[in-house]
């Protein structure tokens, strides 16, 4: 079970985290990272097999408590945020193949708003955060 969920966050992570993907792909600590994160949550595997839960509830648990700091995606909120208000951009960008690349550099950009507003799953739909992110990715833009 162990090494079924470290492949199913390493997807995750791949999928809606690619700016902490590639961290730690640079750090060479992909490894120790998904470990120490499936160990963390060993206890509770451990107490849902205990009562018997069938695997796909534990797994489904299991990734839920895995992923819950690395919700919402910054990645795909800048993402959709450029391909909505930013569509030449975003198009000329992606024909480059350095979407990912400028999406990460975006979210280094936006650090202080999404601290500074809160970014949560409730927050995520706040227009003045939309608003905020997207006044964040024109000055970017102006500066390429």
């Amino acid at each position: 079970m162990q090494e079924m969920l470290k492949e199913k966050l390493w997807a995750y992570i791949v999928q809606n985290n690619p700016d902490l993907m590639l961290n730690l792909q640079q750090d060479f600590s992909v490894t120790g990272y998904l470990e120490e994160k499936v160990n963390g949550i060993q206890p509770l595997a451990s107490q849902l097999q205990a009562e018997n839960k069938p695997g796909y509830i534990i797994e489904e648990l299991c990734m839920a408590e895995l992923t819950k700091d690395l919700r919402p995606s910054r990645f795909n909120y800048i993402y959709n945020v450029l391909e909505d208000e930013f569509e030449h951009d975003f198009l000329r960008i992606k024909q480059t193949d350095l979407l990912t690349y400028e999406i990460v550099n975006l979210i280094s950009e936006s650090e202080t708003v999404f601290e500074t507003l809160g970014f949560t799953q409730v927050s995520e739909q706040d227009r003045m955060l939309r608003y905020a992110i997207a006044g964040t990715i024109r000055q970017y833009m102006e500066s390429k």
